[in-house]
């Protein structure tokens, strides 16, 4: 798993640096989100923010994550489609802290305004995005399922920027599935493969 490896050297060096006193202000120019910087400045650093490990949260957890999720998906999925999946979560929450504090905190899907001086980083919703990926992909819908209703439970707890951020990855993600899942039904023809075989065609025998 050298990409999952990497991600967790990465997160820690991370840790480790912005925990210096040289070192903070140079882990937040490269890393540090938040949905009040202008979204040139926000796309630019989402890449890097992934493996920047929340101020208020032990790393550990962090590098649990990515260790166990991140390696799981790799063997799975690949390396490249991991790391397409993980930004893709990534960035739908990034994006979602905009789009929440514009509707406000009366709305079911806003955000209070003190949310946009919130540092936004971590593995978190890239994590939940893959861990829903990888569980559609080998149909363990109960896994994936649990997964899902977990995220939301957190949010009925405490309807913070974190717990909302997860939700918009795992929608990003049903969108990716879906179109997938659309586009295997038009090259299949529209007919459901049969366990065992590879189309619609019976399996060869010998």
């Amino acid at each position: 798993m050298p990409m999952t490896l990497a991600a967790v050297s990465l997160t820690a060096l991370f840790q480790v640096v912005q925990n210096q006193d040289w070192g903070y202000q140079p882990v937040q120019d490269i890393g540090s989100v938040r949905a009040e910087d202008p979204l040139w400045l926000a796309l630019l650093r989402t890449p890097l923010s992934l493996f920047v490990p929340a101020l208020d949260l032990p790393v550990w957890g962090a590098l649990a994550q990515v260790l166990l999720v991140f390696g799981i998906a790799e063997i799975c999925v690949g390396r490249w489609r991991t790391l397409g999946i993980a930004y893709l979560a990534t960035l739908a929450g990034t994006l979602y802290a905009r789009v929440g504090i514009a509707l406000g905190p009366d709305s079911p899907f806003g955000l209070p305004a003190s949310d946009a001086q919130v540092v936004d980083t971590g593995p978190s919703a890239a994590v939940v995005g893959l861990a829903v990926y990888v569980c559609w992909r080998y149909r363990a819908y109960w896994t994936g399922g649990l997964v899902v209703v977990a995220m939301i439970v957190e949010v009925m707890i405490k309807a913070n920027l974190a717990g909302k951020e997860h939700l918009a990855a795992i929608a990003a993600v049903l969108v990716l599935m879906a179109v997938q899942a659309r586009r295997g039904r038009r090259q299949d023809g529209g007919v459901e493969p049969r366990p065992g075989t590879r189309s619609w065609k019976p399996p060869i025998r010998s």
